[in-house]
């Protein structure tokens, strides 16, 4: 498993929060065996043939044109009337042998290895992570030259792919962006070939062009990193200040100038209030930590309190929970709930905080505490929606 420590130690840890994370791409050099459980051919296989996967979340791309559905699915209806593409296996495997690239959005939300993983990354970067699978046969490029929106870390899994990086054209562009990135000009900045076990971290705006040349098969995989910009943080900075009377009031557009003038200053006083604390980006980072839903999951059967089961095993949902220690109370802050706790809770909630999968009775025996009272706190996270059960014990 590959969690944040595992994360730390690939990526250069502190140094590259610090000094490449934003700024610059690294590519890291592995063995081939370095992924070795993330995601096989034949887990690919099964995802793809057990669920009804259609655009956008499973795709064929050539040249940076999607290929249309019809030319390796067939409609299906249901006798319920329920219409969906059934993919047909020979014509998806001739787009794929002509030339395209197979996409797959969101496999951490389908595949537990990559769920624990996107967490792992999610715990070391601060911010939330979705996993895509690429995967190509030939020289054919799936997406021509382009930039992503937002930050990757790519994981060679099997096979080769070259990757030309040109850099950016526009500093941090952005979904949705005021100005387009104009095309870069010239020879890229590095070509460079990832074999199975090497990794590249991408910096969003970096164009770049990825082609299967190396004559194999190539899988790879992309954790797209969510972007946390200046716009985001003052949209959550006047968040804070709509109890203050100045954000509650109307805008007065109808005014004299003056008492608009008089208006706006007492919002640039308001904001600039708040922007003072030297502990802001501290507070902000801990309220987009707290209050992210994390990754839901029901605890069937039980849908009402655990019973004391000391085989039944749960975990954390909330990737980015803070756990804090104030005298005879200990809180646990997550998806957007904060819970108080007698102190002896505190080894049952450290245990859970790294979101590995913990029994009943392990928890138990880590704060000496009753059974039934470790279960009765598991509920209380479980209904919270900040914790689920993983192994079911009846």
């Amino acid at each position: 498993m590959i969690d944040a420590a595992s994360w730390a130690a690939r990526l250069g840890g502190e140094t590259f929060l610090a000094q490449t994370l934003f700024r610059s791409h690294t590519i890291i050099k592995g063995n081939a065996d370095a992924f070795a459980g993330l995601l096989s051919w034949d887990d690919l296989n099964a995802l793809i043939a057990s669920r009804r996967l259609e655009p956008p979340r499973l795709r064929l791309s050539r040249d940076g044109v999607e290929v249309p559905l019809h030319r390796y699915t067939l409609p299906v209806t249901t006798r319920r009337a329920v219409s969906w593409r059934r993919l047909e296996p020979a014509a998806f495997h001739e787009c794929l042998a002509d030339g395209s690239s197979l996409v797959l959005d969101s496999v951490d939300d389908m595949h537990d290895p990559l769920r624990q993983a996107a967490e792992g990354l999610e715990r070391f970067t601060g911010t939330t992570v979705q996993v895509n699978v690429y995967a190509s046969w030939t020289a054919q490029e799936g997406f021509g030259i382009h930039w992503d929106d937002h930050d990757v870390v790519v994981l060679q899994l099997y096979g080769a792919k070259r990757w030309r990086l040109y850099g950016p054209t526009r500093q941090a562009p952005a979904w949705r962006d005021t100005e387009v990135s104009p095309e870069p000009e010239g020879d890229p900045l590095a070509d460079e070939v990832l074999t199975a076990g090497d990794m590249l971290y991408l910096p969003r705006g970096w164009w770049h062009s990825v082609s299967a040349d190396q004559g194999t098969p190539s899988l790879h995989l992309t954790f797209g990193l969510g972007t946390q910009t200046g716009a985001d943080f003052l949209n959550w900075a006047v968040d804070q200040l709509r109890s203050n009377l100045a954000l509650r009031l109307d805008v007065p557009r109808f005014a004299p100038a003056e008492e608009q003038a008089a208006y706006v200053a007492t919002l640039r006083t308001e904001l600039a209030g708040l922007l003072d604390d030297p502990q802001i980006i501290d507070r902000w980072a801990t309220s987009v930590d707290t209050t992210h839903p994390g990754r839901l999951r029901p605890s069937l059967p039980y849908v009402t309190d655990l019973p004391p089961n000391p085989a039944i095993c749960v975990r954390l949902t909330c990737s980015r929970a803070h756990l804090s220690h104030n005298g005879d109370v200990v809180t646990l802050s997550a998806a957007g709930t904060a819970w108080d706790f007698a102190a002896p809770a505190h080894p049952i909630l450290s245990a859970l905080l790294p979101g590995h999968p913990v029994t009943l009775a392990e928890l138990a025996e880590r704060a000496s505490l009753p059974l039934t009272d470790v279960a009765t706190l598991m509920s209380i996270l479980v209904q919270g929606q900040a914790a689920t059960v993983v192994e079911v014990a009846l």
